[in-house]
């Protein structure tokens, strides 16, 4: 990671919960932000199995005041960007990456379309069974098992930044497999200026447009439009990037 000649903080809303990073680093020395890695080192095997099971310990046993603290948040602007991308003849099948205790999950159903999430943490995928009624798959974002061609859309709502940066090429394009032909893939992330490393017992990586556009067309997407979150504030103080894509044949 290059050094950064800056001592700043970014609000974050971390999943849908409001955290705060502070980022302070000496540009005189060269040191890196506190327990972010350099980005020329690769995380081992060991490392990045960690990355999933401290995370997901975190938010298994923060699971109750989690939802109690999220199920009332308005993320309608995102669910309907995703859904007014979607082409074709429906009933349209949604997966929900990262569906958390099931909010959005449930509001998918009840639109009228089969949702099916995909979460990691066994506590939520309780929570969101029990909540939506919907079916829940538990895997890990770093070991999916997911169907060819099955998804006219993918709702990936604060869920990819938790993704090691070395692994996200590969995720994407599991993701774009199991998107069918116009498929549409729907992400918000907690943006920066592509730091990455652990923050309250969760780790993440934050980028910046120009670097998560180069990640996702690289796995074979093509962007339809990206936003900034929450509208209507001056860019300062929108810490979400929201993006959609689309998978075409070229």
């Amino acid at each position: 990671m290059l050094p950064i000649v800056a001592s700043f903080s970014i609000m974050l809303n971390l999943r849908e919960r409001l955290a705060i990073i502070c980022i302070q680093a000496d540009a005189a020395i060269g040191r890196s932000p506190p327990g972010m890695p350099k980005r020329n080192l690769l995380l081992t095997p060991e490392e990045l199995a960690q990355t999933s099971s401290v995370t997901l310990h975190h938010y298994n046993q923060d699971a109750e005041s989690f939802w109690q603290g999220t199920k009332d948040h308005d993320v309608s602007q995102n669910r309907n960007a995703l859904i007014e991308h979607l082409v074709g003849e429906g009933p349209f099948r949604i997966l929900d990456f990262g569906c958390g205790p099931g909010r959005d999950l449930k509001a998918f159903k009840e639109l009228g379309y089969e949702a099916i999430g995909l979460e990691g943490a066994e506590r939520f995928v309780e929570l969101a069974r029990n909540y939506s009624s919907c079916e829940v798959w538990q895997q890990d974002f770093l070991q999916l098992k997911l169907p060819a061609e099955h998804f006219d859309g993918i709702f990936a709502n604060a869920a990819l930044f938790h993704v090691p940066s070395q692994e996200l090429p590969r995720v994407l394009k599991e993701l774009w497999a199991t998107l069918k032909w116009n498929g549409v893939l729907f992400s918000s992330n907690p943006r920066g200026a592509n730091e990455e490393g652990w923050s309250g017992g969760r780790y993440g990586v934050f980028y910046n447009l120009e670097r998560w556009r180069e990640l996702v067309t690289a796995a074979g997407f093509v962007e339809i439009t990206h936003y900034y979150r929450p509208a209507g504030l001056p860019r300062q103080q929108q810490p979400w990037l929201a993006s959609l894509w689309r998978k075409i044949k070229r």
